[in-house]
């Protein structure tokens, strides 16, 4: 019976050739679409379960109240660590105290690269169960070793063993292999992790870090943590709440204490997915566009099915007399339902086979675009299982209503010719229409709301000139040591105009500092500034734009002890005029001698920061260039890494231009922009062939009343017309429904940047056009067709 049932749907599907294609390539485009965002959300569930312990894996972070409002930070500082691993430690398992995974030099012999990885306690390759491909994971326990990923290790080492092997990190530690690790996967919150080095390496070798080792107002760390098997986050959390609050008040930290910090552990679960805060409350992440592009994933393959729907519903007359037949010679209506499903699976099937060869075509470039490392999970049962079920059941949805529909017609009307499909047969491919054409649309406006809020964020002024602005920063001091002699060097060169120091990059604030005083602050109020050091010629280099005042000048002694700040810290201490206002920090005061438009450096869709320049006395970590225009950049870039490697020989000349750091700012909008766009047009396509099947159907069965209009004088566009109008005014519908849908929901979007476009009435007005724009085109090819159509032919058998 099966094998009987598969051969008349193979009969039908070759019979109706272009009724199959259209619905083959729809269902694959769908299956495709569904199985790549299917990827995509898997690698988001899945992030950080790499680790065998994440469910236990913990980050310590803290709430802070900054003038009644709660803003959350994973930095913290060292002795919160120390205290702890001191009283807690029958909460915790393990608790590592980390850098911030940062740039460092690694060097074997005569190879040097810049990597990234952390300095971190010796718990921590135990705490990460990292997969030791050699070595052990207690080798950071040595003072003096490092253990590498498989990748650096095989880059330094080629084939060769890399245990005992002897480097050095940013030419000052001499350091041991002690363990290589697998590398990391893309989707885990340590990705970048080529290295992991001895904290008490890091703690002895730098004065500062020793410092603030007792400081508890300095959060410059990151504190990780696995809980005791029998430890309730929550109740830790609540017992570890107040421990920097009291010990910094103990420490006589005034300010530090008004800010009321409270210490809460986050599970590593949730870093990744739901990492935003808001008042400290979490209010979602990257979680939105799990749901977002799978909501799209149905949908998508939703508009599949009802094409198929459509068209086989659209057929019914043409299948009446076959089910009449059948039903007359004995068929029941079970069989008949068999039929029909049999046939939408055969069908299903050829989609699926197709779908999974788009997959994996598509792959390079979706990776690409979405910035993932995915394959097809060929060795995964559960992948099989669960698209093959998705198959199965979008083979039975879209196959159930011209199943369920087409069964039922009566045998007697049908063989006596008396059968009508009625008046009202065509209201469900209608109703179906208009929701394709819904979903399509929606998702073409958000499209275009995404990329106009990336483009009104880049639009927006930053307060400095990123045109051929690029710095280095520095993991040695020896480019500050020789700073003069290399900056007269490349001025002689003639391959830059201004070169200048500073302790963070123009696209970045790696600093904040807070307890200043000036006239007329208000009491009780909290401070928090951006706090940059820089040498005298910064402001030349970048290009800073003044408001009121002058620059730094090297002619003045009394600038060591003067300032600059940006629009937003004077508008933030409500000073009118604020050139030749005082502040005092830690005792000394501090002079503004200028003001200038704000710089954006931290994220363009929130408001500058409040920020004070001053002249550094330390040895700054990043040198910026500027380079000169008149001069080709590859030429120039040329003669600067000759400089830069005199002076830092151990160092590799690693550069980043301004614009480009900045342009990473938009990555992930661009990423969600550039991937709706796609699902967008696909969506039109998948809607495009069900409007292309229908208007083919209706062509054929108008062809009689076609012939007759135009015997009666009808012309071609009027014919043209008459076949376009109904498909015409069920897009206008949909653009109806759509329009103030995706206004709700793209407000809502935008209302998560402070810093945000407005929805204007064009976007509706210009999608509204291309939508009808693409359906005459869809459906004028048929109707123009029918139009011009011989008479005769269609009247001759009359």
């Amino acid at each position: 019976m099966i094998k009987n049932y598969l051969k008349i749907a193979w009969r039908n599907m070759v019979k109706s050739k272009a009724h199959s294609f259209i619905n083959i390539a729809g269902l694959s485009v769908g299956m495709a679409v569904a199985m790549l965002i299917g990827l995509w959300v898997y690698d988001e569930l899945s992030f950080d379960r790499y680790f065998s312990n994440h469910e236990r894996i913990v980050q310590v972070m803290q709430h802070q109240t900054f003038n009644g409002t709660v803003l959350t930070q994973t930095a913290d500082p060292i002795p919160l660590g120390l205290k702890l691993r001191e009283s807690y430690m029958s909460d915790f398992k393990y608790v590592v105290l980390s850098t911030w995974t940062t740039e460092n030099i690694i060097s074997y012999g005569d190879k040097k690269f810049t990597q990234r990885g952390n300095f971190t306690q010796p718990e921590a390759p135990d705490m990460l169960t990292l997969k030791m491909l050699s070595g052990t994971r207690s080798g950071l326990k040595d003072p003096s070793s490092i253990m590498l990923s498989a990748t650096l290790a095989k880059t330094l080492f080629g084939t060769a063993d890399p245990i005992n092997k002897v480097l050095k990190i940013n030419s000052k530690f001499s350091v041991k292999v002690t363990g290589v690790f697998e590398d990391m996967p893309t989707n885990s919150s340590f990705r970048e992790v080529t290295f992991l080095a001895p904290w008490d390496l890091y703690v002895s070798s730098e004065p500062w870090v020793q410092r603030a080792s007792t400081r508890w107002g300095n959060n410059s760390w990151q504190i990780f943590a696995q809980l005791a098997p029998n430890a309730d986050i929550d109740k830790v959390s609540a017992k570890i709440k107040n421990v920097k609050l009291e010990n910094i008040a103990a420490q006589g930290d005034k300010v530090g204490a008004e800010f009321k910090p409270q210490v809460f552990l986050y599970p590593m679960n949730k870093w990744h997915l739901y990492s935003e805060f808001k008042n400290g409350i979490v209010t979602g992440g990257p979680i939105q566009f799990v749901w977002m592009f799978g909501i799209i994933g149905v949908f998508v393959l939703l508009l599949a099915c009802i094409n198929f729907m459509n068209l086989s519903t659209a057929r019914s007359e043409k299948r009446a007399k076959e089910v009449g037949i059948r039903k007359a010679v004995g068929s029941i209506r079970s069989q008949l339902i068999t039929q029909f499903f049999m046939e939408s699976l055969l069908v299903v099937a050829f989609a699926y086979v197709f779908s999974i060869v788009l997959v994996e075509l598509a792959l390079p470039w979706f990776n690409n675009v979405a910035d993932k490392k995915l394959s097809v999970l060929w060795f995964n049962p559960w992948f099989w299982i669960t698209t093959l079920s998705f198959s199965i059941l979008s083979g039975l949805v879209a196959g159930s209503y011209p199943a369920l529909y087409l069964s039922s017609f009566n045998p007697v009307k049908v063989l006596k010719g008396t059968f009508k499909v009625g008046r009202f047969a065509a209201i469900p491919r209608k109703v179906l229409v208009v929701m394709q054409f819904t979903v399509s649309v929606t998702l073409i406006i958000g499209t275009v709301v995404v990329f106009r809020q990336i483009q009104f964020a880049k639009n927006r002024p930053v307060g400095y000139s990123r045109d051929g602005l690029l710095y280095v920063v520095s993991k040695t001091e020896d480019i500050h040591n020789h700073f003069n002699a290399v900056r007269d060097e490349l001025l002689k060169s003639d391959a830059i105009v201004q070169m200048a120091e500073s302790e963070s990059p123009v696209t970045q604030v790696w600093s904040n500092s807070s307890g200043f005083e000036w006239r007329g602050k208000p009491v009780g109020m909290q401070d928090d500034f951006a706090t940059i050091g820089v040498s005298y010629d910064f402001g030349k280099t970048v290009g800073w734009q003044f408001k009121d005042g002058r620059d730094f000048s090297k002619a003045l002694a009394t600038d060591s002890t003067s300032i600059v700040i940006n629009e937003a810290a004077a508008k933030f201490m409500n000073l009118k005029n604020p050139v030749g206002e005082i502040l005092k920090s830690d005792g000394h005061n501090v002079t503004v001698v200028g003001v200038i438009k704000d710089m954006l450096m931290s994220s363009p869709y929130e408001p500058v920061k409040q920020t004070i320049f001053y002249i550094s006395r330390d040895a700054a970590s990043v040198a910026s260039l500027r380079i000169n225009p008149n001069m080709s950049t590859h030429n120039a870039l040329d003669k600067i890494q000759k400089v830069f490697e005199k002076y830092a020989p151990s160092a590799p000349f690693d550069y980043k231009f301004a614009d480009d750091e900045y342009a990473k700012k938009f990555d992930q909008e661009t990423r969600v922009g550039k991937l709706a766009s796609v699902f967008a047009m696909l969506a039109i396509f998948i809607s495009c062939l069900g409007l292309f099947g229908m208007a083919t159907f209706m062509a054929e069965q108008r062809t009689k009343e076609i012939g007759v209009r135009k015997v009666l004088g009808a012309s071609v566009f009027n014919l043209w017309r008459l076949l376009s109008a109904d498909f015409v005014v069920l897009i206008i519908i949909s653009l109806v429904i759509a329009s103030p849908t995706a206004y709700y929901f793209m407000s809502g979007w935008l209302k998560g940047y402070q810093y945000h476009s407005e929805i204007s009435w064009w976007i509706f007005a210009l999608t509204s056009l291309a939508a009808i724009t693409i359906t005459l085109l869809t459906v004028s090819y048929q109707s123009i067709k029918a139009a011009l159509m011989n008479p005769v032919k269609s009247l001759k058998t009359e």
